[in-house]
């Protein structure tokens, strides 16, 4: 992650004229408070954007009035303490897209690339509502450029790096160029209602060109805290990716997309462990016929595989070690998701290494699972390592039908797991 503080200049202009864009200071009940005004006529309001993080951003307040469009046309990256944003107004992300891919932060993990990057300690946003949208990452120009054919370059429209005490509330992304919401090096962190949707208007019906727009996600965090996330898109509604402790999820509306995924992880030679997650009341709703899966763990091979994505930047990938533990997926609401509850240790896999994941996988619970899938006949599914065969597995109270009016599942299918380390599951290997 190749972060670097940028230097902000730190005069700040006082309304002499209407023509002239400003940074009005003021103090409320003892706070310096920075308001910032939109140019318009996408004129870049990245300067006055900083200016504001500079003059406000240690101790004060920096306000976005609801109605101003301020238009987004360089990356930033401020560093903040002690800060309170009131953002009303919306930042739309130009559609350079020549700009961006030369020019966005990078980011080593899976290949990408961040747009605003937020840094710094006890920061409280609130967007007050999820009607309007605060950041529009102007994803469509990138979904119809590339046609479902994700490309390197997109920015993340959102990343909280290097960051702590946090609180976010009533926030909305929409169409995100890449994953909408990305923690990385972040602890003590409290989100709620928060609202993330990716809409290709040109996708012909049941073509996915919104891949890889996640709604949330956690990497090196700890003590995250998410109450109320909205989400419509393509890929995963929340993905928790290595080193991610103390997670909890709640109240998750997932409109399309991938569903809730612990990972992937061991993609790098490293440590990728997730310890300590809950994620409760959750619907999963399939929605342009892109529901893949509902609630799903992923790991990588043990050892490093030839790879020509994008994202594994055309090198072997695999090989990360660590442990999976205690982690509870419950009360599930499913609408014809692709696929069932599952643990799957193979990603990465070009057919030679099956079953050598060096990820150790045990204490995970998928309770309460009810609704239907799409066609599909199996309980659940478990395909672990035989380097660590994982154990306590439980499936308990899974009711899931088979399709709308279809019968319930009732088998699973199991391999590579540790004796009698599945329970609630019946089948093959089980």
């Amino acid at each position: 992650m190749l972060f670097n503080s940028l230097v902000f200049r730190l005069c700040l202009f006082l309304p002499t004229v209407l023509a002239n864009p400003y940074v009005p200071k003021e103090y409320h009940n003892g706070r310096k408070t920075c308001t910032v005004y939109a140019l318009g006529s996408k004129k870049d309001d990245v300067p006055n954007i900083l200016d504001a993080f500079s003059e406000c951003g240690n101790g004060g307040t920096i306000v976005f009035p609801r109605g101003q469009e301020y238009w987004v046309a360089q990356r930033l990256n401020p560093v903040v303490h002690d800060v309170k944003i009131d953002w009303r107004g919306q930042w739309t992300f130009s559609d350079d897209l020549a700009y961006w891919r030369n020019n966005s932060y990078t980011i080593y993990f899976q290949n990408h690339r961040a747009g605003f990057v937020l840094s710094g300690s006890h920061i409280r946003i609130n967007g007050h509502t999820t009607d309007y949208t605060h950041i529009n990452g102007n994803g469509d120009v990138w979904y119809t450029a590339e046609a479902g054919n994700t490309q390197p370059g997109r920015p993340m429209p959102f990343v909280f790096w290097n960051v702590s005490d946090v609180s976010v509330s009533d926030f909305h992304i929409k169409d995100p160029q890449l994953w909408s919401i990305n923690i990385m090096n972040g602890t003590n962190m409290m989100f709620k209602n928060m609202k993330a949707n990716a809409t290709a208007t040109q996708a012909p019906y049941g073509s996915n060109w919104v891949q890889n727009t996640d709604g949330f996600d956690t990497m090196d965090a700890r003590n995250v805290t998410l109450d109320g996330l909205w989400y419509q898109g393509g890929d995963d509604c929340i993905a928790v990716k290595p080193r991610s402790y103390s997670i909890t999820v709640r109240n998750i509306y997932c409109h399309g997309g991938n569903g809730i995924a612990i990972g992937s992880l061991g993609q790098y030679l490293e440590d990728s462990s997730v310890e300590n997650v809950v994620i409760d009341n959750v619907d999963v709703v399939r929605y342009n016929e892109d529901m893949h899966n509902c609630a799903y763990i992923k790991t990588w091979m043990g050892h490093l595989v030839p790879q020509s994505s994008y994202e594994s930047a055309g090198q072997p990938r695999g090989g990360g070690w660590g442990n999976v533990t205690n982690v509870t997926f419950s009360n599930f609401r499913v609408q014809g998701a692709d696929g069932v509850p599952s643990i799957n240790q193979d990603n990465g896999n070009n057919g030679s290494y099956s079953g050598t994941s060096k990820m150790q996988v045990n204490d995970i619970r998928f309770v309460n699972f009810t609704g239907y899938l799409n066609g599909k006949t199996s309980k659940g599914s478990v395909s672990c390592s035989t380097v660590h065969p994982c154990y306590d597995i439980y499936f308990e109270n899974i009711d899931l039908k088979s399709a709308t009016n279809g019968t319930e599942n009732m088998n699973g299918a199991c391999k590579y797991i540790a004796q009698g380390g599945v329970h609630g599951l019946a089948g093959s290997g089980c």
